[in-house]
């Protein structure tokens, strides 16, 4: 579903990805893992148009270089943005709302209450919230609401920036299995987590991002059991990790 071939990305004149070359195939979680700063927002941003870079990139069996941020929502990708970036003083709604602009003039109001139905039976929460602001809402239901509305576009291929940042334990685990449950419901899942143990879990496949090049790529299986992984992303070695626990 995606393609990307020799992508290098940039800030101004400094080279942030060199030569990436990943794929992505439709019906599965991709999870790309990797320090701070190895590159990975960057691949996100660079996909969805949103930075400089030069490369191949398609999507759907079609090149997506050049295009427009919104065109490219329009084709069926959808990110989720590091830290949600949500309307704090707008509501739970007219977030949602928002996430589906570019369909008003294209859809029917009752497809789009479908899927606003859809995102409430995801995350029941958000229905109980309708009425209030983005900003009053704790951590987790701030990322449900950034997730739902992402959503609310109908997309394809689901991008995720650092989904678990900040949250507990217990709502990261929540959150992974509703990632689970898209997964069965046939959206695709690009997602990038500093959480490697708890990524590679719920992951199909992963790549290794280093300093802006992939260094390892393998089932995800594999890779959290691989001890260049495990000593360098999983804190310790994964043998000893659940021998311990």
């Amino acid at each position: 579903m995606l393609k990307i071939r020799n992508l290098s990305a940039y800030y101004g004149s400094v080279r942030a990805l060199s030569g990436v070359t990943m794929h992505v195939r439709e019906g599965e979680i991709v999870t790309l893992i990797g320090a701070n700063g190895a590159g990975k927002t960057t691949l996100l941003n660079a996909v969805c148009g949103l930075v400089r870079k030069d490369g191949d990139l398609a999507f759907a069996g079609r090149s997506i270089m050049g295009l427009a941020p919104e065109v490219i929502v329009g084709l069926g990708l959808s990110q989720v943005p590091e830290g949600r970036q949500l309307f704090a003083p707008m509501t739970v709604a007219e977030n949602l709302e928002l996430g589906a602009y570019r369909r008003y003039r294209q859809e029917s109001k009752a497809a789009i209450n479908a899927d606003l139905e859809r995102v409430f039976q995801l995350f029941p929460r958000l229905k109980d919230r309708l009425s209030q602001q983005a900003g009053t809402m704790s951590g987790g239901e701030q990322q449900m609401l950034a997730i739902g509305r992402a959503l609310m576009a109908r997309p394809r291929l689901l991008l995720l920036d650092e989904p678990s940042l900040g949250l507990a334990p217990i709502v990261v685990e929540d959150i992974l299995a509703r990632l689970s449950q898209l997964r069965a419901e046939g959206v695709t899942i690009l997602l990038v987590e500093q959480n490697a143990r708890a990524a590679l879990k719920v992951a199909d496949r992963a790549y290794v991002l280093e300093t802006g090049r992939i260094i390892l790529s393998g089932k995800a299986t594999d890779l959290l059991q691989d001890r260049q992984v495990t000593r360098a992303y999983l804190g310790r070695d994964y043998k000893e990790f659940t021998e311990g626990r």
